[in-house]
C-alpha cells in the first residue's frame, strides 16, 4: 500500500471503493456523515481542501483523508477520513493522519481538529487511540458533536 496526493480524477475510484464497502459516506466508520461520496462530492471536497491524500493497494483506494486550514491558519480541520472496512486495524488511518501532519508542517498549523457525534463512543475511542483529546462540544446539524484535537507532532 502507498499514500499519495489525491487528484480530481480519483473521485470515481474512491466512490466505487466506498460503494463496494456497502457504505454510504466517507465517515461511516466513525459515524459522522460529512462527505458526499458521489464522484462529484468527492471531487468538490478534494478541490476545496488544502490537503487530500489517498491510500491505495493493487486493487484501488483503501483510504482517504482530507483536511483544510481554519481561518486563523493555526489549526487544520479533518474534513474526511475513511478506511475500507476490510483494511481496518492495518494502520491505514494512522498513515493517512501522519501524511496530513507531515504536509501541514511548516504551514503554521500545529493542531489537527475533528468533530464526532457526542453519542458515539466508538468514534471517541478511535480518535483517542490516534492521539486526539477532547476540547469541548458544540451543536451540529445532526445533534451534539465533540470537538477533538491532536498536536501535529503526535500524529507524525
Amino acid at each position: 500500500m502507498h499514500v499519495r496526493a489525491a487528484r480530481p480524477d480519483d473521485a470515481e475510484a474512491l466512490r466505487t471503493a466506498v460503494s463496494r464497502a456497502r457504505e454510504a459516506t466517507v465517515f461511516d466508520d466513525i459515524g459522522a456523515p460529512l462527505l458526499d461520496v458521489s464522484a462529484a462530492g468527492v471531487r468538490e471536497a478534494a478541490a476545496e481542501a488544502e490537503w487530500s491524500f489517498l491510500m491505495e493497494d493493487d486493487d484501488g483506494p483503501v483510504g482517504v483523508a482530507i483536511a483544510h486550514p481554519d481561518a486563523e491558519g493555526t489549526e487544520a480541520e479533518l474534513l474526511a477520513l475513511w478506511v475500507h472496512p476490510s483494511r481496518a486495524g492495518e494502520g491505514v488511518a494512522a498513515d493517512l493522519l501522519a501524511r496530513i501532519a507531515s504536509s501541514v508542517d511548516g504551514c503554521g498549523v500545529d493542531t489537527l481538529r475533528a468533530t464526532v457525534p457526542a453519542d458515539s463512543p466508538g468514534a471517541q475511542e478511535f480518535f483517542h487511540v490516534h492521539g486526539f483529546s477532547p476540547r469541548g462540544t458544540r451543536r451540529g446539524h445532526a445533534g451534539d458533536e465533540s470537538i477533538v484535537v491532536a498536536d501535529i507532532d503526535t500524529l507524525r
